[in-house]
């Protein structure tokens, strides 16, 4: 992404609405963590089980209305490709959670909030650099009978 897209009222209509459903994530993830915990379940097991559930809930606010405009393929490719990307988050978020809670003494749900926090930059990144990436960011394989490449012109900085 270059400095151009960054001022852009798209870019930061997007960047809003993900962290909206980031939002909702944490409190997917947060509820599901306490209760899995509170039933036994060892806090950093809880906690990949939490942030599961909520990268699936963060899937489909952000496929449906984030960046409706930016989806194509199969919705199960797309699902994939975004879980993928967003376990990324969830080793970061786990390292936090771990260390803070074991090392600090932070209770688990507030270190899970430090590792949410840590992870959300990195996830927005990943998603729109890699999970929705508008069709024109593409490079498509030529049609039969073709020889070259799509090229698409990008704004220099």
């Amino acid at each position: 992404m270059d400095a151009h897209a960054l001022l852009t009222l798209d870019y930061w209509r997007s960047f809003i609405k993900f962290n909206l459903v980031g939002l909702s994530g944490v409190v997917v993830n947060e509820g599901a963590l306490v209760l899995l915990a509170l039933g036994g379940l060892y806090y950093v097991y809880a906690s990949a089980v939490a942030i599961e559930i909520s990268i699936v809930s963060n899937f489909a606010l952000n496929d449906f209305w984030t960046f409706r405009d930016r989806r194509h393929g199969h919705m199960a490719v797309r699902l994939l490709k975004f879980n993928g990307l967003m376990l990324i988050g969830l080793l970061v978020n786990l390292a936090i959670l771990y260390a803070g809670t074991a090392y600090l003494g932070i209770h688990y749900a507030v270190s899970n909030l430090a590792g949410i926090g840590a992870a959300s930059l990195l996830r927005y990144w990943l998603s729109v650099r890699f999970a929705w990436i508008k069709k024109e960011e593409e490079s498509t394989v030529p049609e039969s009978g073709t020889s070259a490449y799509l090229h698409v012109d990008r704004p220099s900085v």
